[in-house]
């Protein structure tokens, strides 16, 4: 069916080449929750339109690109972020040392892998491929933990204005992950970034301080903060505040 006749019922099959198509994301389905749209590509210009809308991708490599918005959305506000008294003892022991985009080839790779009991995952090379063109392009950032020269953890996510869309994260040392969310949640305050966009409820983020709100919520926020200038600054070059964050325990007024 021609994408211009078929209903604006969800899931809606993007038109190839117009990269701004997207439906309402009211119109996603509640079962599977979230699911907006099928199809498109991975181009930078649709991602960025995707995610000014509040829409990401996930699918697997066996399927069409999928594009989600789901509700309630996981978000957390910068200075609401928690930090439980293990990980502040941690972060004072000054075992890691932090980076911003040093390395985001190295962690959209290991992010890759496959978790324990999996046996696949959702980033696929083509999603490898079109976050590494975000990075390029200035978009998509990364931040590692490194002991020496060895990659132990870290995350990577998109910005756009003042909101960050964290996309996946890992670990290959007890808290590296947690350090890098840490360090990147305090630089974003810093910058003055009003939300990070977590996706979906985990109780990995919920013990950080996120929380779910509803979807028109997220939306609302999203308009504001989205439309605001990018940060300018060079992040790889924005670390001075790394050895300030892990000596204090992850806080920035000390």
């Amino acid at each position: 069916m021609n994408p211009d006749e078929q209903d604006m019922t969800a899931p809606y099959w993007l038109n190839l080449h117009d990269r701004e198509d997207f439906p309402d994301v009211e119109l996603a389905l509640r079962e599977p929750d979230g699911l907006l749209a099928i199809g498109g590509d991975l181009s930078i210009e649709r991602l960025l339109a995707a995610y000014r809308r509040g829409i990401f991708p996930w699918y697997s490599g066996d399927q069409p690109v999928l594009w989600w918005s789901p509700d309630p959305r996981s978000v957390l506000a910068p200075e609401k972020l928690r930090i439980s008294r293990s990980l502040r003892k941690t972060l004072k022991k000054n075992l890691f040392r932090v980076s911003l985009d040093a390395a985001f080839t190295e962690v959209i790779h290991e992010c890759s892998q496959p978790r324990k009991h999996e046996s696949g995952t959702w980033i696929t090379d083509e999603m490898t491929l079109a976050y590494s063109r975000l990075h390029e392009a200035g978009h998509a950032h990364s931040v590692e933990c490194w002991q020496g020269n060895r990659l132990m953890g870290g995350l990577y996510g998109v910005a756009q204005g003042n909101i960050f869309f964290g996309e996946s994260m890992f670990a290959r040392a007890s808290d590296a992950s947690k350090i890098a969310f840490v360090y990147l949640v305090r630089q974003l305050q810093r910058w003055g970034f009003g939300l990070i966009d977590c996706q979906i409820q985990s109780e990995h983020l919920d013990r950080f301080g996120a929380e779910n709100i509803p979807r028109n919520v997220f939306i609302h926020s999203l308009e504001y903060f989205a439309a605001l200038p990018d940060y300018k600054g060079d992040w790889e070059l924005e670390a001075g505040l790394i050895e300030t964050i892990i000596r204090t325990g992850g806080k920035m007024d000390e």
